[in-house]
């Protein structure tokens, strides 16, 4: 079978080709850059674009709302700088709220790839900086201008010549310079090598115009996701959840509308947005709204613009979900997250078989302050509790969900902070019970060992409304924090004295079918490794005590 007058097998290995192109602009920006946010976390995506600006391939490790919002992004920037207008060297430069990743810490750059004088094609570079000013990355801030600098679309580099105003204008606002331009150029070189590799392939294939090739593989990609879409039972399949606002629970509400091959998401009813740096512009929701259907329906094909292009996506201007200036944005991952669970809750009801329960989410604290020698540091502390449980798997423990930054390591953290990790192990019963058991959160402690004052701001969630189980699944345990033994908010600023410890007690995924139907084998297994306690085996999943084992 041909497509696009590329025969099935040349197809498969060009695009892997192509891949392994993204890949490689992957681990140039991590290998190069100078916070751990990109270098340990892998909080970035890559991203090839053909000369039609459409997105062919990412990065392995990309973060499925980078790529989401990517599409969006270099759609923005070439309406202000149109191809004829670039030249070989430029380099496009944004982390405008509203037409990069939905808030300023991510900066997105853009470097045109030019062969026999035209533009053939893109390489993007995303990637979340250690800082860029403002009151800091948090929840707290109640408008876009406490965020810190947002910077409109421009060139940083032209014609190969770096723009040093710019560099200077964006250095004397942010706390960790060297990191912040070390990663911005980090993105320039990652762009640079994502180009060069471009120009190569299309040279040995001896290809001049790389279009005709994006056309087979977005064809192949949106006729997959279509069939997908058509094999679903029509219907409008309806879902809400309260997750946590600033004082009020907000209401998250969907409907996934699917007729024949399309399929319309709609959130209509979702309450307004909030006085908090909570709210999610159109551009998140767009992209996880695509990553949530694509995970159920077609996770096997490799992303590109073909396959999430079947998608549509509405929300009422002004409601949480299509935040509009001035809103603050900095933690809109707080709300945005929950897309997911919010879709698979709807699309649940259509395709049970096919839906985990919900997830506990990725766990981020802000900490800053100074080492022992007096340095300063700026950093995020990346944990996660666990995933859901699905038909015939238990969920993951302390996965990150579903943005698939990785956990920070305790040596990293403490060479990084002087801060000293006291430990960290998983919480038994934390894990929603069910058929197929919620994966568990972790238990950590940080004391402040720098011998100065740390300030930790939180960003968490779940601490009110846990990880939903699904198909009488139960619901995993909630995310707290607690300050020299005392519980304290899980999005606020805390000042850490020297010798203070705070804790993070991770939540657990959602637990999928009836805990009585649990195999009684796996159940005392869960017990002897400790995932679930003795009483709550006997308790939740209704095992004889007899049948546990000793200890």
């Amino acid at each position: 079978m041909s497509h696009g007058g590329y025969d099935a097998v040349s197809l498969a290995i060009l695009w892997d080709r192509l891949v392994s192109i993204s890949n490689e602009i992957e681990q140039t920006l991590v290998r190069t850059s100078f916070s751990t946010i990109v270098r340990e976390n892998y909080d970035l995506a890559c991203v090839l674009f053909d000369g039609k600006a459409r997105c062919l391939t990412q990065g392995t490790y990309s973060q499925p709302s980078f790529i989401g919002t990517s599409q969006q992004t270099i759609r923005h920037m070439l309406a202000k700088f149109p191809p004829e207008t670039l030249a070989p060297g430029d380099v496009l430069l944004t982390n405008d709220i509203w037409q990069g990743t939905g808030h300023m810490f991510d900066v997105n750059l853009l470097r045109p790839a030019f062969r026999k004088g035209r533009v053939v094609g893109y390489a993007m570079s995303v990637s979340h900086l250690p800082d860029i000013g403002g009151r800091g990355f948090s929840a707290y801030n109640t408008n876009m201008y406490e965020e810190g600098l947002r910077i409109p679309i421009c060139r940083l580099v032209r014609g190969g010549q770096l723009n040093d105003e710019l560099i200077d204008l964006i250095r004397a606002n942010v706390r960790v310079d060297e990191q912040v331009i070390g990663d911005i150029m980090a993105n320039v070189a990652a762009t640079e090598v994502g180009c060069k590799r471009l120009l190569e392939f299309l040279d040995e294939y001896g290809i001049d115009d790389l279009d005709p090739l994006a056309d087979a593989i977005l064809d192949q990609s949106s006729r997959a996701m279509r069939g997908r879409i058509a094999a679903a039972p029509d219907g409008d399949w309806r879902n809400e959840m309260l997750v946590e606002g600033p004082e009020q629970p907000v209401n998250l509400v969907c409907n996934v509308r699917i007729r024949g091959d399309t399929l319309v998401v709609d959130y209509a009813g979702t309450d307004p947005t909030v006085p908090a740096a909570i709210n999610v512009p159109l551009c998140y929701t767009t992209a996880l709204t695509a990553y949530s259907v694509k995970t159920i329906l077609l996770p096997h094909v490799p992303n590109n613009e073909g396959s999430v292009s079947p998608i549509e996506v509405s929300a009422p201007p002004g409601c949480a979900l299509n935040a509009l200036p001035p809103s603050a944005t900095a933690g809109r991952h707080l709300i945005g997250h929950f897309l997911a669970p919010l879709i698979f809750g709807a699309l649940a009801k259509a395709l049970p078989d096919q839906v985990p329960a919900a997830p506990a989410f990725t766990n981020i604290l802000n900490l800053s302050g100074r080492h022992r020698g007096g340095t300063p540091f700026a950093t995020l502390y990346f944990t996660a509790g666990g995933l859901g449980g699905m038909k015939g798997l238990d969920g993951l423990s302390t996965t990150p969900s579903p943005s698939n930054m990785k956990v920070l390591s305790t040596e990293v953290v403490e060479s990084l902070t002087n801060l000293t990790v006291i430990d960290r192990r998983l919480i038994p019963d934390s894990g929603g019970a069910g058929e197929y058991r919620g994966g568990l959160g972790a238990h950590y402690r940080l004391r402040n060992d720098t011998g100065h004052d740390a300030a930790v701001i939180g960003l968490g969630r779940r601490n009110r409304f846990p990880a939903l189980g699904l198909l009488g699944g139960e619901p995993g345990g909630k995310r707290s924090y607690i300050l020299n033994g005392s519980a304290v908010d899980v999005r606020a600023r805390y000042v850490l004295a020297p010798g203070d410890v705070i804790e993070v007690r991770d939540a657990g995924g959602g637990g999928y079918g009836d805990p009585q139907a649990r195999d009684r084998a796996r159940v005392a297994e869960d017990v002897r490794q400790g995932f679930v306690s003795r009483e709550a085996a006997v308790a939740r999943y209704g095992l004889d005590p007899a049948a546990l084992p000793e200890g």
